[in-house]
């Protein structure tokens, strides 16, 4: 087993534990170790990423009584600068390769655990009978039990600076809704969540802690807002979506000024804010004079997947092939491994900017999967860059075989991964099977834990 040093600031390094989380001691303090940067993607694609394009704003709603309220006059894009924290708008514009994380930021980080353990897998190693070495990054030791915490957190941080009230914002799996109920919490903020109708059901486990921290939770498509009632009204799908929660969170900012909104994936502020998850790893792989020969992660929006490998990209472009970069989807939203490239709307009414990425269209129906995570339309631009240009690689997996993957792991190494971890696990399985005599190290970043989604597991596997 590795042990950690006395490192300097900016070392960052950490030691690799076998299957258990790194003790903290005094001598080794979490804030010393933890990133005191973040690695600004958009510096290291091999090509910009498609500018954002305006689109129609969303039409306000005839006041009650009136003959009919004011148009908003406001484009899609000048809306979005209107409802989100200023932070958040300079950093998606920023094009410094490194920007500064805020001394209480990082202080927050250290408190709840980071940086997160790189674990070693020998009992998944022996059972697979591979000459591979599996290395799983443990986000799921986080507070809420997945890497969202990171992006919440530091989203907070700036809100309170800006003296913000309030912040709204859409869910899927809810790994996001209750990061930002938790993070809000601890800032003195309103939370509002909305949350894809199927997976707050599916879900309530996480719905009602969500509530507990003091959020207020509306499944999508709700009656609160016009996007909602008018998804309703249409016959849209009964179901929700993320992109129906996007649709209404981005309203209930523009119709209460007490709330800023915020989002969880996809755009390049997340992407920036997760890179702590890659720039802990490639520090302690270092430390442990590791050098990673396959990098995997699930793909839904592209947070933890951008994050975890953002800061190797440099790596993959002066290595190529030698060093691969493996992105798991679900089959039932399989953008990467079926969509198409081009511009298209974050959610179904196309009240957002368009932006460029792989997409399955905005109409396509989404089926009531557990993996909500995973479980949208489009993804994030920095993804789509990534894999145009050759750099990942792309594998989709149906439900029944990643949870299979999942109750594997709980047996042998006592960790039981959320649904939309288990497609990376099972990436690295079969990658695993397929370097059989090959002494190679695969890495891959558990996102979320899957104890909150149990009734997942158990109607998957007939439990």
């Amino acid at each position: 087993m590795y042990h950690p040093r006395t490192v300097k600031e900016s070392d960052m390094s950490i030691g690799i534990t076998d299957s258990q989380p790194l003790a903290r001691t005094a001598a080794a303090p979490g804030f010393r170790e933890v990133p005191a940067r973040w690695c600004n993607i958009l510096t290291r694609l091999p090509e910009p990423v498609p500018p954002a394009l305006d689109a129609p704003c969303l039409p306000a709603e005839p006041a009650a009584g009136a003959g009919g309220g004011p148009a908003d006059r406001r484009s899609a894009l000048e809306l979005l600068a209107a409802i989100r924290l200023r932070a958040m708008l300079e950093q998606d514009a920023s094009r410094a390769p490194w920007i500064d994380i805020p001394g209480e930021v990082r202080e927050r980080y250290a408190e709840m655990g980071r940086p997160t353990p790189l674990m070693r897998a020998r009992a998944l190693e022996k059972h697979l009978a591979t000459d591979a070495r599996i290395f799983i990054k443990r986000e799921d030791l986080l507070p809420t039990g997945s890497f969202k915490l990171n992006s919440a957190l530091a989203q907070c941080y700036f809100a309170r600076a800006e003296g913000a009230p309030g912040l709204v914002t859409e869910t899927g799996a809810g790994q996001w809704g209750q990061a930002v109920a938790h993070a809000c919490r601890l800032y003195g903020l309103r939370s509002v969540v909305f949350w894809a109708k199927v997976s707050e059901r599916q879900k309530q486990g996480r719905s009602a802690l969500t509530r507990m921290l003091g959020a207020e939770v509306h499944p999508s498509p709700s009656g609160e807002t016009a996007v909602g009632r008018r998804l309703l009204g249409d016959g849209g799908d009964p179901l929700g979506s993320l992109g129906s929660a996007i649709g209404e969170a981005i309203c209930y900012a523009r119709d209460h000024g007490d709330c800023k909104y915020v989002s969880g994936s996809n755009l390049p502020h997340v992407l920036l804010h997760q890179t702590v998850i890659g720039l802990e790893t490639r520090a302690q792989l270092a430390h442990a004079g590791v050098r990673a020969d396959v990098l995997i992660a699930c793909v839904g929006g592209g947070s933890n997947l951008g994050g975890f490998m953002g800061p190797f990209l440099e790596e993959k472009q002066q290595r190529g092939a030698e060093l691969r970069l493996i992105a798991a989807e679900a089959a039932t939203a399989p953008r990467l491994t079926r969509g198409e490239l081009r511009y298209d709307h974050a959610d179904p009414l196309g009240i957002t900017p368009l932006t460029k990425s792989y997409t399955l269209g905005r109409d396509y129906r989404l089926p009531a999967t557990h993996v909500g995570g995973l479980r949208q339309h489009n993804g994030s631009p920095v993804v789509g860059v990534l894999r145009k240009c050759g750099l990942l690689e792309a594998v989709a997996y149906e439900e029944a075989e990643i949870f299979a993957a999942g109750a594997l792991f709980v047996r042998l190494e006592g960790v039981l991964p959320a649904p939309e971890s288990c497609h990376a696990l099972r990436a690295a399985i079969d990658v695993a099977r397929e370097l059989q005599g090959q002494r190679k190290n695969i890495v891959l970043c558990l996102s979320g834990s899957g104890w909150l989604d149990l009734e997942g597991y158990r109607q998957s596997l007939g439990l």
